[in-house]
């Protein structure tokens, strides 16, 4: 059994670490000289998942749950939102768009602030939102196919497509832009997902039925064998998509960029090269260390996404 939570590891590091290179040259110094931290720190969020109760509903939002025209007619500001539906049932079926805006506000308060630590971690931490926003799966109460028969299919499509055909992907996606309404943009993303969902699940559904055979075969990761999606199968269906994860990550890739650029220029466009030589404190050092053993204590049950 793995256990697989946004785009993975893999994806969500890919994300950050290439939206550093969309940033201008008044950013991309102080982004490149702490881009070992912006990649790493990508994950924290679902670190966090295990140990704070109410960080899973920030990573989705399960869409259908609100009936028909859900993205048409649903709040797009948090204060309208807890009036109109309530705080509970917000949280019961996840906030990402809106929790997306809460992070970009956070950065922008960073750089205002000067505060390099904060810039870093808030940084890191949207870029994982964002992320998650673009995943179809991240936008339905059937997260891992188990209203469908295809318990699975989330780390199939968000980690083991893109660990294994990820090479093959052109990361290219220009320089990052100002973007007048984040707001708005956080709601694009999910609705973009949300539109591909049928497709992702469909694609799966009709490879299964003809070539359900040679859906999974066995692998050895370090110590354990286990079972997998086959490297044939996870080809047919990387192919049936026609480049879907590629444009998703691309599209994680460039929202990412964009909002720390914009955060910078609603804040004043700050002087980051006084930040270049930054630190980690010795309390900075401590409170990631204490994440991390947070994480791997996973004390806190959280929605996950089981591959098989």
């Amino acid at each position: 059994m793995i256990l697989c939570s946004g785009w993975g590891f893999f994806g969500h590091e890919k994300v950050n670490r290439m939206a550093v290179f969309t940033l201008p040259p008044e950013m991309i110094g102080f982004y490149k000289k702490n881009l070992e931290y912006i990649t790493k720190a990508s994950v924290n969020p679902d670190r966090r998942r295990y140990s704070v109760k109410e960080e899973a509903p920030r990573h989705y939002i399960d869409v259908e749950d609100y009936g028909d025209s859900a993205l048409d007619r649903l709040p797009k500001y948090w204060r309208d939102a807890v009036i109109l539906i309530g705080e509970d049932t917000l949280y019961a079926r996840g906030i990402v768009p809106w929790h997306i805006v809460t992070m970009f506000h956070r950065l922008r308060e960073s750089f205002q602030l000067n505060s390099p630590d904060e810039i870093l971690r808030n940084s890191a931490e949207l870029g994982h939102y964002v992320a998650d926003a673009n995943v179809p799966l991240h936008t339905t109460s059937n997260h891992n196919g188990q209203q469908s028969g295809q318990i699975g299919i989330h780390a199939f499509w968000e980690s083991r497509l893109p660990e294994l055909f990820s090479d093959q992907y052109n990361f290219f996606t220009g320089r990052a832009s100002y973007i007048a309404d984040p707001q708005q943009a956080a709601w694009e993303a999910v609705r973009h997902a949300h539109a591909l969902l049928d497709s992702v699940l469909n694609a799966e559904r009709l490879l299964t039925a003809s070539h359900g055979s040679a859906k999974f075969n066995y692998e050895t990761k370090g110590k354990q064998t286990v079972r997998v999606y086959s490297i044939m199968f996870s080809r047919l269906y990387h192919e049936q998509l026609a480049n879907m994860v590629e444009r998703q990550l691309c599209a994680s890739i460039k929202l990412t960029g964009d909002l720390w650029y914009t955060a910078w220029v609603d804040a004043g466009q700050p002087d980051l090269n006084r930040l270049i030589h930054y630190r980690p404190t010795e309390a900075e050092l401590k409170l990631r260390k204490e994440e991390l053993v947070k994480w791997k204590e996973k004390n806190f049950g959280a929605r996950e996404h089981d591959e098989d």
